[in-house]
């Protein structure tokens, strides 16, 4: 429908110059008869009246003036029925002047007697005029529109039906097929047989087809991943579950290690006694919580230095004879405002993936362990000699089972520390990984509060 209005409107644009070129024409071959008639009548003077009048009639007009050698000269006449209405002069017309007279033309339905001028046939004299009526003219001028206006029709019909086949061709059908791809993955998006294969010729529709097919490959990736998260989430419940039970009847053992004289166990007892408990708390906190986030932080006072010095001395006891050095340079009285339990896992997670990284060369290393503080944020590095991180780690720093920086690792220590410190506000960059080693920092927010260096670890700072 709207190829044949826009087809229909296009003729009509073209209509009045066609109708006044139609007059145009109709108007010289008046002249030509009439030049025709009037050269038979001067190669023969004798002519009687009835063939004057039947020249007239033939050449459809009713008198013909010639000018030649300067003199103007009536050639052929006949009775005029009306006075004279409009003198027409072909020669030198233009284009705006033959559509006005056309117009005026068709829409005038009376019946008038114009004269016309133009120029004779092959140079035959210096003009022509000739007198005729314009009722003729106009009902040719009328067939001639009707005869546009049904052919325009069919040109705009047919080429209608040819442009409804060629979009119907090479749009609605790959559409067609877009919309039932959509339709069959989302019935079930975790079939990767359903993720559309672009065959669209249109480079418009080939760009949609492959910018849908990217987002079905990301999202079914993403609800296979969100499947075994799941999964393993019900896995690490019911794990923690019974390790909870486990630790449980392991700390009513380690009770009893409190009354110990032996110097060596009273020293140890303690350390046995916090890791037991934090391994609890944690199962606790993963049952409780039971989704793929950390619980929000309980901030307190924390005393850095002393939960550093802590992370490391359990890290001892796991590289053993291993040639790894530690350092700390974390000023003795820097308190922050944090969980202590988690800020133990942020630190505990990063010194760990160092020790892992270095014993993995088998060559000596270091690792060290500073803090600072300015008004607005403390920042804790977290550094060692290690081989750097892979590439592939990271282009997925901090994506769980993606980030792995070792062989057999799942990359969520790194998320795990990640999302602890968002909880507290701040952020976990990777400053540095090259052959040199690797340095990640920790920024946390000091905000509006304000701590005293004499809170210890495990104090409240509302309470300080």
């Amino acid at each position: 429908m709207l190829t044949v209005i826009f087809v229909m409107a296009a003729e009509i644009m073209i209509f009045v110059p066609s109708v006044a070129r139609f007059r145009e024409d109709f108007l010289l071959s008046r002249l030509e008869r009439a030049q025709i008639a009037s050269l038979a009548l001067l190669a023969n003077e004798t002519l009687d009246m009835d063939l004057e009048d039947e020249l007239l009639a033939n050449a459809g007009v009713y008198n013909v003036v010639l000018r030649r050698n300067e003199i103007r000269q009536l050639v052929l006449s006949s009775p005029i029925p009306q006075q004279i209405y409009a003198t027409y002069d072909l020669r030198d017309a233009s284009g705006f002047q033959l559509m006005r007279d056309a117009m005026s033309t068709l829409f005038d339905p009376e019946d008038r007697v114009i004269r016309v001028i133009g120029d004779p046939v092959k140079e035959a004299g210096l003009l022509i005029e000739v007198t005729l009526n314009t009722e003729p003219l106009r009902m040719a001028m009328i067939d001639y529109g009707y005869r546009i206006l049904l052919l325009s029709a069919v040109i705009s019909l047919f080429t209608a039906a040819l442009l409804f086949l060629a979009v119907r061709e090479l749009l609605v059908r790959p559409i067609k097929r877009v919309v039932g791809a959509m339709t069959s993955y989302q019935e079930a998006p975790e079939d990767a047989r359903r993720i559309i294969q672009p065959t669209a010729k249109v480079a418009e529709l080939s760009e949609a087809e492959y910018a849908l097919r990217s987002m079905q490959t990301e999202l079914t990736a993403a609800l296979r991943q969100k499947e075994r998260l799941a999964q393993l989430g019900e896995a690490v419940a019911k794990i923690s579950h019974d390790l909870r039970n486990i630790l449980t009847t392991a700390q009513l053992f380690s009770d009893r290690l409190e009354m110990s004289e032996d110097p060596a166990v009273m020293r140890s007892a303690p350390k046995l006694m916090n890791s037991i408990q934090r391994a609890v708390n944690l199962c606790e906190s993963t049952l409780a919580f039971g989704k793929a986030e950390e619980p929000a932080p309980r901030l307190t006072g924390v005393r850095v230095s002393e939960l550093v010095e802590e992370v490391i001395a359990a890290e001892r006891i796991g590289v053993g004879d291993f040639d790894l050095s530690f350092s700390v340079e974390v000023p003795a009285t820097m308190v922050v405002r944090a969980d202590p339990e988690q800020m133990h896992r942020v630190l505990s997670n990063l010194v760990r993936n160092a020790c892992q990284a270095i014993i993995a060369t088998g060559k000596p290393g270091e690792i060290s362990v500073s803090g600072r503080e300015d008004e607005a944020e403390w920042v804790f590095h977290v550094s060692d000699t290690g081989p750097g991180l892979p590439l592939k780690a990271r282009e997925h720093l901090f994506q769980p089972f993606q980030g792995g920086t070792r062989k057999g690792g799942f990359g969520l220590g790194l998320a795990i520390a990640a999302e602890l410190v968002r909880g507290h506000g701040g952020r976990l960059m990777l400053d540095q990984s090259d052959e040199g080693g690797t340095d990640f920092s920790i920024h946390l927010p000091k905000g509006f509060s304000t701590i005293s260096p004499d809170v210890g670890r495990g104090q409240d700072a509302a309470a300080a």
